[in-house]
C-alpha cells in the first residue's frame, strides 16, 4: 500500500509542477518568481530525492529527479535572465 500511495502522491505533485516549469522554460520569463523560493524548494527536492534512493522507493526517485532538472533549469534562468 505504501507503494501505492507514494506513487500516486509522486505523479500528482510532479505533474502539477510541469505546467508551471515549462511555462518559464518556454517563455524565459522569471521576474515574477522568487530565486529565494526556489533554491529552497530545489534543496527540499533534493533531499527527497535521496530519501527515495535511501529507501529504495522508484517512484519518490523518478519523481523528483524530474521536479529537481526542472527546478535546477528554472534556477539557472532565473540567474541568467534576472
Amino acid at each position: 500500500m505504501e507503494l501505492w500511495v507514494s506513487a500516486l502522491a509522486a505523479i500528482l505533485t510532479t505533474a502539477a509542477f510541469v505546467p508551471q516549469a515549462l511555462h518559464i522554460i518556454r517563455h524565459r520569463e522569471t521576474k515574477a518568481i522568487s530565486l529565494v523560493m526556489y533554491v529552497a524548494f530545489a534543496s527540499g527536492v533534493a533531499l527527497w530525492l535521496v530519501f527515495g534512493v535511501l529507501i529504495g522507493n522508484w517512484a519518490i526517485i523518478i519523481s523528483n529527479a524530474i521536479t529537481l532538472a526542472l527546478t535546477l533549469a528554472i534556477v539557472g534562468m532565473k540567474i541568467r535572465y534576472g
